[in-house]
C-alpha cells in the first residue's frame, strides 16, 4: 500500500501503469542504442583505375529521410536524401522531383546578393538535376507513382573535383539504402581526353585542356541509363571506346553499392497493385479500337495535326460506348487502358510493317529546307525546317562586355567565368497549338538549350572579337526541335559571318524494343533516325547526337527502360553519324561556308594602344568620356590591360565617328617631344604640402615638383624657400614614370652640378 496526494492505493492499480513505462524505456534505450549503431557511419570505399577513390557513407546524417548516402571524391562531399510518400498517387506518371542545390558555405563563401543568401536555383544547378534524373528514371518499377523527392545538397567542394558525378552515385546509394521500390544500384563517371588519352574523373584543371567531357551512368551488365557529354569534335571511334571505358568503371561503383544496400539496406516496400479493369472491359476496348487505330497509324498521309485529331475522335468514341456498355466501369481506368492498347498498337506495327507512321524507312530522314539573311537588320539569321519542325534562329553580336558571367559557385565548379558565345532556346506554346503562359524559362527549354550550345561551342574560333547572342525560337515542333536549333544555329552564324571551322547539324534517334521478361533482356528493337513527336512519347529512347563531319560535339541520351545494352548504343551513334552527314550536305546546298562580305550592320572591333600618361584624357573624371562616347555614338570601350583598350563599334560609321572624337581627345594640346636629361624652364603654377605643381609649356598639364626634388636641403614645405607662383626654375627632365606616365623633374641635380 502507499499513498500518492493522500489517497491510498494498491500495487495492483498501477502495475499496467509500471509496465506501460518500462516498455517505453526499453524503446528508448533501443532507439538510443540504433542511433548510436547508426552513428558508426558505415562506408564502402571505392577505387577506380587511376587510383583515386570514391567514398560513400550512410547513417549519420538525415536519418528520418527514406534514404540518406553522402558520396565524397577528394574533398568535395555531397549529401543525398530520397523521401518517397507513402500513399500512392493518382497520376499514371511517377512525379519524381530532383532538386541539386550548390551551397555558398560549402566553398567558404557567402552569397553575393542582397539577401547573402541561397535564392533560386542557378542554370548549373537545373541542368544537373536534369542529368541526375535522367539517371535515376529508367529504373523505378512500373506502376510505382508515389510521390518521390530526391535532394542533393553540396556540403564541401574543392574547387577540383566536380560534385555533378558524385551527385548521382549518391543518389543511386540513398535510393538503395532506401525502402522505396528501385532497380538499381547505377554506378556514374565523368571521362576526360587528353592526349588521345582517356582520363577518369579528370579534375577540373585536366577538363580544361580535355577534348571530351563525357558522363555516363550504367547498372550492372554494362546496361546504359544514360549518356550525357560534349567534345571538341571527337571522332566516332573515340567516343565509343569512351563510353565502353565508362561502363567497365562504373561496375566497380555498382557492386560496392550493392554490397552496402545488401548489409545497411532497408526492405523494399511493396508496391500497391493498381486497380485493373475486368478482362471483359479491356477485350471490349480493344476489339472497338484496334482496326481504326491501326488505319490512322498506316495511313502515311497523315501529318501531326490530323493524326492527332483522328486518334482523339476515336478515342471520344471508343470510350463513349464502354461507357454506356459498362457504365460502373472507372474513367480514368478506362483512360489509361486505352492509352496502353494504343501504344502497344503502335510499336508492333513498327515491327509488323517495317515502316513508321510517316511512311519513312527507318533511317530516313524528313524533308528538310533551309533559308538565311531572312531579315536585313539582323546580324544573322535562318530558317531550318525539318519535317513540321520549325525553328528560327538569330545572331547578335555585341563587344565582350556582353559576355555572360557566371555566378561565383558555378565559376568554381566549372572553372568558367564568363561565356562569349551563348544560345538561349525558346518554346512558345504555339509550337504544339496549344496555349500557355509566356513566362520565365523552364527547365526543359534551358536544358534544350544548353545541349544545342553545347553542339555548336566547338565551331567557334576561339579569338573571335565579339560576343555572340544566338537565339532559336520554336515555330513548329514535331520532334526534335534541340536538333533542329543546332542546324538553324550553324546556318545563322554562317550568315553573320562568324568564322565557324565547320558547318554543324544535329539529329534525334528513337527506339522501340520488344523487351523478353522472363530472360529480363531485349529481343528486338528497331532504331529510328530523325523521330518524331509521336515516335518519342511511344518510343524507349530519345538520343540526340550533334556535331560535324568529321566528328561529334555533344550528345545526350534520355533512355525510359531500364538500360540498354552497349551494342545498341554503338549503334545508334554510327546511325545517327551517316544521319548527321547527310543533313549537313542539305545544309550546304543553302549556304555552306561563313559570308565573306560583311553586311552593312556588322560590328566593328579595333584595339588601340594608349600611353599611360594619356589614360586620364580618354577615360575622364570617373569614366565620363566613355560613357558621353556610348550615349552619342553607341560606341563601346573597354580596357584590356594598362595600355590598350578594345573599341566596340555597331557599324563603320559609327567607329569612324569615335576614332575623331578619340583622337581629339588624345592630341589636344600635344606635348612637345622633350629631350632625357634634357634641362627646361619651369613655371610654377600651384604650391602644395608635399612640392610644386609646374609646367614646362603653355598648355601642358601641371607636373608634380617634389620637395624631396627641390633643393640640396631637407624641405618641408616650398615656402621655406621662398618660392612663389608664378616662379621660374630651372629643371631636368627624367622621362615619365613606367607605371602613371606622370613626368620625373629635378632641380635638386642641377645644384648639385653647380656646386
Amino acid at each position: 500500500m502507499f499513498f500518492v496526494n493522500n489517497l491510498k492505493y494498491s500495487n495492483k492499480t498501477f502495475r499496467p501503469i509500471f509496465e506501460l513505462n518500462k516498455t517505453r524505456n526499453e524503446c528508448a534505450k533501443e532507439t538510443r542504442r540504433c542511433y548510436v549503431d547508426k552513428l558508426t557511419s558505415p562506408d564502402v570505399t571505392i577505387p577506380f583505375s587511376n587510383g583515386r577513390n570514391l567514398n560513400i557513407s550512410t547513417g549519420q546524417y538525415a536519418r528520418l529521410a527514406d534514404g540518406c548516402a553522402v558520396a565524397n571524391l577528394g574533398d568535395t562531399s555531397v549529401m543525398v536524401t530520397v523521401v518517397s510518400k507513402a500513399k500512392q498517387g493518382t497520376s499514371g506518371f511517377l512525379p519524381l522531383t530532383v532538386d541539386y542545390r550548390q551551397k555558398s558555405a560549402a566553398a567558404g563563401r557567402i552569397p553575393t546578393n542582397f539577401f547573402r543568401r541561397e535564392l533560386g536555383p542557378s542554370e548549373r544547378e537545373i541542368l544537373t538535376s536534369r542529368l541526375i534524373d535522367r539517371s535515376l528514371r529508367p529504373l523505378f518499377p512500373e506502376g510505382f507513382n508515389n510521390e518521390t523527392q530526391v535532394i542533393c545538397n553540396m556540403l564541401a567542394v574543392d574547387g577540383v573535383n566536380n560534385p555533378d558525378v558524385i551527385s548521382i552515385n549518391a543518389a543511386s546509394a540513398a535510393l538503395s539504402l532506401s525502402d522505396i521500390p528501385w532497380n538499381g544500384p547505377i554506378g556514374a563517371v565523368r571521362i576526360g581526353l587528353i592526349d588521345k588519352e582517356f582520363l577518369i574523373n579528370p579534375t577540373r584543371k585536366e577538363m580544361q585542356e580535355s577534348a571530351l567531357n563525357l558522363i555516363v551512368s550504367a547498372t550492372k551488365r554494362n546496361l546504359v541509363v544514360m549518356l550525357e557529354g560534349n567534345a571538341d569534335v571527337i571522332l566516332l571511334q573515340d567516343l565509343q571506346k569512351a563510353v565502353k571505358l565508362a561502363t567497365k568503371e562504373v561496375q566497380t561503383i555498382v557492386t560496392e553499392i550493392d554490397r552496402l544496400q545488401k548489409t545497411y539496406g532497408k526492405v523494399k516496400r511493396e508496391i500497391d497493385i493498381p486497380q485493373v479493369l475486368s478482362e471483359e472491359v479491356t477485350e471490349a476496348l480493344r476489339s472497338l479500337s484496334d482496326m481504326r487505330v491501326r488505319e490512322i497509324f498506316k495511313n502515311y498521309t497523315y501529318d501531326k495535326l490530323s493524326r492527332d485529331n483522328a486518334l482523339l475522335e476515336v478515342r471520344i468514341d471508343v470510350l463513349e460506348k464502354i461507357k454506356a456498355s459498362f457504365p460502373d466501369a472507372d474513367f480514368n481506368l478506362l483512360t489509361d487502358c486505352y492509352n496502353k492498347i494504343v501504344k502497344e498498337i503502335f510499336r508492333d506495327l513498327i515491327f509488323e510493317e517495317q515502316h513508321r507512321c510517316d511512311g519513312r524507312e527507318f533511317n530516313q530522314l524528313r524533308d528538310i529546307s533551309c533559308k538565311v539573311d531572312l531579315y536585313k537588320p539582323l546580324h544573322g539569321s535562318a530558317l531550318f525546317q525539318r519535317g513540321q519542325t520549325q525553328v528560327f534562329c538569330t545572331v547578335t553580336l555585341d563587344s565582350h562586355d556582353s559576355a555572360l558571367k557566371l555566378d561565383p559557385l558555378s565559376v568554381l565548379t566549372s572553372g568558367i567565368k564568363e561565356k562569349n558565345f551563348f544560345l538561349h532556346y525558346e518554346f512558345p506554346p504555339f509550337a504544339t497549338k496549344e496555349t500557355g503562359r509566356m513566362g520565365p524559362i523552364g527547365r526543359r527549354e534551358m536544358g534544350h538549350g544548353a545541349l544545342a550550345e553545347k553542339g555548336l561551342t566547338p565551331t567557334i574560333p576561339n579569338n573571335f572579337p565579339f560576343t555572340i547572342r544566338l537565339t532559336s525560337e520554336v515555330l513548329e515542333s514535331n520532334g526534335s526541335s534541340s536538333m533542329a536549333s543546332v542546324c538553324g544555329g550553324s546556318l545563322a552564324l554562317m550568315d553573320a559571318g562568324v568564322p565557324i571551322i565547320s558547318p554543324a547539324a544535329g539529329v534525334a534517334m528513337g527506339l522501340v524494343t520488344r523487351y523478353d521478361a522472363a530472360n529480363k533482356e531485349i529481343e528486338d528493337y528497331c532504331l529510328l533516325t530523325d523521330l518524331l513527336g509521336i515516335e518519342d512519347y511511344m518510343g524507349d529512347m530519345d538520343f540526340k547526337i550533334s556535331g560535324t563531319k568529321k566528328g561529334i560535339t555533344a550528345l545526350q541520351a534520355d533512355i525510359k527502360i531500364p538500360g540498354l545494352p552497349l551494342k545498341i548504343v554503338m549503334e545508334a551513334i554510327q546511325q545517327a553519324t551517316e544521319a548527321k552527314s547527310a543533313i549537313i550536305n542539305i545544309m550546304n546546298d543553302c549556304i555552306d561556308k561563313p559570308r565573306s562580305m560583311k553586311k552593312d550592320n556588322w560590328p566593328v572591333s579595333k584595339k588601340i594602344e594608349v600611353e599611360a600618361h594619356k589614360r586620364s584624357r580618354l577615360l575622364g573624371v570617373g569614366g565620363i568620356n566613355l560613357k558621353k562616347l556610348f550615349a552619342e555614338t553607341g560606341v563601346h570601350v573597354s580596357q584590356i590591360d594598362d595600355s590598350t583598350f578594345d573599341v566596340f563599334a555597331p557599324s563603320q560609321s559609327a567607329m569612324d565617328e569615335a576614332e575623331e572624337i578619340i583622337k581629339k581627345w588624345l592630341t589636344t594640346e600635344r606635348a612637345p617631344d622633350l629631350e632625357f636629361g634634357g634641362i627646361y624652364k619651369a613655371t610654377i603654377v600651384e604650391l602644395r604640402d608635399i612640392g610644386v605643381m609646374v609646367t614646362l609649356y603653355a598648355g601642358m598639364p601641371p607636373a608634380l615638383l617634389h620637395n624631396s626634388q627641390l633643393d640640396q636641403r631637407k624641405v618641408a614645405h616650398p615656402s621655406a624657400l621662398g618660392l612663389e607662383i608664378g616662379q621660374e626654375l630651372q629643371v631636368k627632365y627624367f622621362g615619365r614614370d613606367p607605371v602613371s606616365g606622370l613626368m620625373r623633374l629635378s632641380r635638386k641635380v642641377l645644384q648639385a652640378n653647380v656646386r
